[in-house]
């Protein structure tokens, strides 16, 4: 058993955990459900310990007066397009709405961030006129799409 996290993201749901739980863990790999209760033996899942692409997660049902807000975000590294194509349909899919700049929310209002890693080694680069010439393409779409973002690295000025 995987030693247990000095720090666990917990997420408090209205009363969609179950429905939550089983969306991530069917659409990321390394996903499964650790342990759960029920409010009695058919009850409604109350809490439980999950993990989603290999990280841990505590959940509960808290009630209407949680919610989600984009001041906090999962983010999805992905190796390639392929992966983060594969994702990002997989969420719309389920009913998430699309955002701006890879961000995307899922049914429940939970917002994360379909990243391309090459995106991220584009916009580490030394060269500041390339970075903002990266920026400046991925504030243009929805989902990152690396093709147009490598067409803004190679076009900017400095190349």
């Amino acid at each position: 058993m995987p030693e247990a996290t000095k720090v666990t993201p917990f997420l408090m749901f209205n009363d969609q955990l179950e429905a939550a739980i089983e969306l991530y863990t069917s659409v990321f790999p390394d996903s499964e459900v650790r342990n759960s209760a029920r409010s009695g033996p058919n009850g409604p899942l109350v809490s439980a310990e999950f993990v989603v692409g290999g990280q841990t997660f505590k959940g509960f049902n808290g009630g209407p007066h949680f919610g989600f807000s984009e001041g906090s975000s999962l983010f999805v590294d992905c190796e390639d397009q392929e992966e983060a194509d594969q994702y990002w349909d997989r969420l719309v899919e389920a009913g998430a709405e699309p955002g701006q700049c890879g961000w995307i929310k899922d049914p429940f209002g939970l917002s994360w961030q379909i990243v391309p890693r090459r995106f991220m080694e584009l916009v580490g680069d030394e060269d500041p006129v390339k970075v903002k010439a990266v920026m400046d393409a991925m504030m243009t779409m929805g989902k990152l799409d690396i093709a147009t973002l490598e067409k803004a690295y190679s076009e900017a000025a400095g190349s």
